[in-house]
């Protein structure tokens, strides 16, 4: 019998978590190779004979400062799309671009397919420019894939689940608010990558685990892998239904941010268990 030919995927940003996970969750699977998008380090790679390029390069979360702004958009927008036209001209059927759930804000609740993006930073703002800019340049031969993943998190990841996890070491208790959080573990993700390049799947895709958590939820659940008891309390609540509308740091904690289950809805790993697979290398 005839053995079916292995899938080469070429991923551009060395340096992302979710491109150095990828390939490890995957290279049984595909022919994998991940190239810098540093120095115009990709412009010297030969796409040709690769079936999908899956884009991670990009900046998250440097500064708010308005003299940031260009650097963003040079590196979340026009890399992308100088790194799409290149793979189109070399006949690459598919193109994933890697965006973001922040393309809707960062406190938005209930997000569906039909839900009109409004960046309120220059992340997502950027992220948002990109999709415009490669849907411009998509058509059948050249297939774009937009994911929009909310907060990524597994095992020595960084950014906010990071700070999570010492944020629950260190509170004895912690305010019992009852907002909503898409997130995704690193697994789940990757698995539906996978999805999207064994289907040749073309389209704005929005992932998640399949079930919201609140903060809260997080915070203990982690908490118990250090055999910690954290107690809830919502005596702060009034203060802080106030403090996540006006206040950056409230409303990442306890802010809303989800998106409504669907088809995109990832389960290959549970919550508890991927907290504990998360937690794992974190040990102390």
């Amino acid at each position: 019998m005839r053995l079916k030919k292995m899938k080469r995927i070429l991923i551009v940003g060395e340096k992302s978590y979710i491109a150095k996970s990828f390939e490890i969750f995957a290279r049984n699977k595909y022919e994998i190779r991940i190239v810098s998008s540093r120095n115009q380090a990709w412009r010297d790679v030969d796409f040709k004979g690769y079936d999908s390029v899956l884009h991670c390069a990009g900046i998250a979360h440097v500064s708010r400062r308005a003299k940031m702004r260009s650097l963003y958009y040079n590196v979340n927008c026009d890399l992308a799309v100088d790194v799409a036209k290149k793979a189109k001209g070399e006949n690459i059927r598919q193109f994933i671009f890697l965006s973001s759930i922040l393309v809707y804000g960062n406190n938005r609740a209930a997000i569906d397919r039909n839900t009109i993006p409004f960046p309120d930073d220059f992340y997502g703002g950027s992220k948002l420019k990109a999709e415009e800019e490669l849907q411009k340049i998509e058509n059948n031969n050249f297939r774009l894939c937009v994911v929009r993943p909310p907060m990524v998190y597994g095992n020595n990841c960084k950014g906010n689940f990071k700070r999570l996890i010492k944020l629950s070491k260190m509170m004895p208790v912690f305010p019992d608010y009852p907002n909503r959080r898409s997130m995704i573990f690193i697994d789940n993700l990757c698995d539906f990558l996978c999805r999207l390049i064994d289907n040749d799947e073309q389209g704005i895709f929005l992932p998640q685990n399949d079930q919201y958590i609140t903060t809260t939820e997080l915070v203990c659940c982690i908490s118990e892998c250090y055999n910690k008891k954290i107690y809830k309390i919502k005596l702060l609540n009034p203060l802080i239904s106030l403090l996540v509308k006006g206040i950056p740091l409230f409303e990442k904690l306890f802010g809303d941010l989800y998106y409504i289950p669907d088809e995109d809805n990832m389960n290959t790993v549970g919550f508890k268990e991927s907290i504990k697979k998360s937690i794992n290398g974190s040990m102390l």
